[in-house]
């Protein structure tokens, strides 16, 4: 395994991670200044708003990622996959993510999401 795609496996998994934590200080240390998120909702939100967002408790449970994809073009790679996670009412439910992350004085950040359910 390379040493990117270990950096941005291990990246994926805390960004996951700390989506399920509300971890907004984890957030702050690996999201671009001009990081943008597309919601579920449909809804845009820039760095600020999706940090406030974050800090916000979720309603979902057991969040996990799978089929993960990795794709990494020099300073640039996207992450594409599926979430599987535990509703408020204890339904099952699944998503699909796509992250972009740009290599920014050597250090990988997120500059982009897309979230759906």
């Amino acid at each position: 395994m390379s040493k990117d795609l270990g950096q941005l496996t291990a990246l994926n998994r805390d960004y996951v991670a700390s989506v399920q934590n509300c971890d907004v200080k984890r957030f702050d240390e690996i999201l671009a200044p001009e990081f943008y998120c597309t919601n579920p909702d449909k809804t845009l939100v820039d760095r600020a708003g999706f940090l406030r967002q974050t800090a916000q408790p979720i309603a979902i449970r057991n969040l996990r990622e799978h089929d993960v994809r990795i794709r990494i073009m020099g300073d640039f790679a996207i992450i594409h996959g599926a979430t599987s996670y535990t509703t408020a009412d204890g339904q099952q439910a699944t998503g699909r993510y796509t992250d972009c992350w740009a290599r920014q004085n050597g250090k990988w950040l997120a500059v982009s999401a897309h979230v759906s359910r």
